[in-house]
């Protein structure tokens, strides 16, 4: 695609050594006041087959009391659930966060356009304010990237002022260059922010494929001076994996990414996780939370 060589991407070859090098000063991150942080850029996700509209009206319960239990702790980010549970969440949710709704055939992509068009567009119209889609990866790796730029162009198109979260399915990429490749078709197509996986299929977010992501947001904000956002989901359960994707996030792209308007992580255990950790750096002894 022509679109790519405008970009400048960077030596591939040097990813494992940067990123080592980023990995052996995070430990400086590994604070109460940065973990808190950290959990105001949760995405808190619910995408279960047996998901009810019970429980996520006892999720969403649960993030509304959630100041008043941890008065010293910011909200998490948003609520992510599925397209027919987005009115659970509206009707229920009384606190100011973001409403995110999977969409477009998640998790596979493997539908047809005009049916990913009108779900995303519905979960706008049930409340969602942000829309999480997976690119067409089987096309993608088929190589037509033209398809994938117009399919993420043409949802973008029709969500209004919803934020669209894309989805590279980095873990079945594999070569950099093509998650690359990826990152810059769907910045390009209006992506708001570009996001690891869909947390269905094994690996899921690697320090490689966020660095590599990260490095096509700081290039594409040198060409066009547009921030795009980033979300590493999947498999990120405890404070210590999360702050090692916060220093690459800090490293590459500074501290103006280090909020929840350009930062997300996906996450269903990291919550509870966070808050046992922040307890325990509070407190000098291991202690267990389970809230949500």
């Amino acid at each position: 695609m022509d679109i790519l060589k405008k970009y400048t991407a960077p030596d591939f070859g040097k990813i494992d050594i940067e990123i080592a090098k980023i990995k052996a000063n995070s430990s400086k991150f590994y604070t109460s006041e940065t973990l808190k942080k950290i959990f105001s850029l949760i995405d808190l996700t619910s995408l279960n087959s047996t998901d009810t509209v019970t429980k996520i009206k006892a999720m969403t319960e649960k993030v509304n009391k959630f100041p008043s239990v941890f008065t010293d702790m910011p909200n998490v980010a948003a609520i992510c659930v599925y397209p027919s549970l987005v009115e659970t969440v509206k009707e229920n949710l009384k606190t100011e966060i973001g409403l995110a709704s999977v969409a477009a055939g998640f998790p596979s992509s493997q539908t047809f356009l005009d049916v990913k068009l009108v779900e995303s567009q519905a979960a706008v119209l049930s409340g969602a304010n942000e829309i999480d889609i997976v690119i067409s990866i089987g096309k993608f790796l088929s190589g037509d990237y033209e398809t994938v730029f117009e399919e993420i162009k043409e949802i973008k198109n029709v969500l209004e002022d919803a934020h669209l979260k894309v989805i590279l399915e980095s873990g079945i990429l594999e070569d950099p260059q093509k998650i690359w490749d990826a990152s810059i078709i769907a910045m390009e197509a209006g992506a708001d922010f570009i996001k690891t996986s869909t947390g269905k299929m094994q690996p899921a977010a690697t320090l490689e494929a966020v660095y590599v992501m990260t490095e096509a947001i700081k290039e594409f904000h040198r060409v066009n001076n547009k921030k795009i956002g980033l979300k590493p989901a999947g498999g990120i359960s405890t404070g210590k994996q999360a702050i090692e994707y916060y220093a690459i996030v800090a490293d590459i792209l500074g501290n103006y990414w280090l909020n929840n308007q350009l930062f997300r992580i996906g996450a269903s255990s990291l919550a509870n996780n966070l808050l046992s950790e922040i307890a325990a750096l509070d407190s000098g002894a291991e202690v267990r939370v389970n809230y949500f």
